[in-house]
């Protein structure tokens, strides 16, 4: 079990990065789509969403089965840098989300990036930003388990422990836009944003969901941790 907070506010919050703090969804696809035709396949929209959030190795697997005769590090390079060069054209980024990072950053809370895009284009996203809002990067070369798996998070906690070690799962906020990304980020423990973007994200009692970041602040992230704290502490006072 999780050992109990002792103060309750906020103190991390942990980015995913496609679809919430960037829209390279178009890129991915479009290089998705370009490769399964160089190999005399077809590539649809449909099969393109089954890829969202999820793990590149796990992508490649399903490119694959699409007819991509390449083995999956090929793949995974293959798709990479040409999402890295479209990024390097122009940052996608989705609305106010860079607002909302300004905001955590002016109030001294901690933000790591947690994705499964690998280092490299990673870099260059945070690499765009005007300020290092991010600690340090959690990302899919970096972790044995993808996304649903909650290994990338677990391992984003430990890190912010080593800094902080009164710092529990409960001070800290995950933002995800993609069902396996909230499903890593809710088995995890983290309280879970969910801003849905290319796909729905279910109904879940562990998850808040948001339309968007636009007009999102760190008092709006913070209230979340004060809630689990408020229901914590019932729960407690019920026993």
């Amino acid at each position: 079990m999780h050992s109990s907070p002792s103060q309750p506010f906020l103190k991390a919050v942990l980015w995913d990065m496609d679809g919430t703090l960037v829209d390279t969804e178009p890129y991915w696809i479009a290089a998705e789509r370009a490769l399964v035709e160089a190999h005399g396949g077809t590539w649809s929209h449909q099969q393109a969403m089954q890829l969202v959030g999820q793990s590149l190795l796990h992508s490649a697997a399903i490119l694959q089965a699409a007819g991509v005769r390449l083995e999956a590090r090929e793949i995974i390079d293959t798709l990479s840098s040409q999402v890295i060069q479209q990024v390097r054209n122009q940052v996608p980024w989705r609305p106010g989300a860079r607002e909302l990072l300004e905001d955590l950053h002016q109030a001294g809370i901690r933000c790591a990036l947690v994705t499964m895009s690998e280092g490299p284009l990673a870099s260059v996203v945070v690499e765009s930003l005007p300020k290092p809002y991010f600690e340090f990067l959690v990302t899919g070369d970096t972790v044995t388990n993808g996304k649903p798996h909650p290994e990338a998070y677990l391992t984003a906690v430990d890190r912010l422990r080593l800094d902080d070690p009164t710092l529990t799962i409960n001070h800290c906020v995950a933002l995800e836009d993609s069902v396996p990304g909230a499903t890593a980020a809710m088995a995890s423990g983290v309280i879970t944003i969910g801003v849905p973007h290319q796909v729905p994200l279910p109904d879940d009692a562990r998850m808040v969901l948001w339309d968007t970041l636009v007009g999102r602040s760190a008092t709006d992230v913070g209230n979340l941790v004060l809630d689990r704290f408020a229901g914590a502490n019932l729960l407690e006072g019920a026993n």
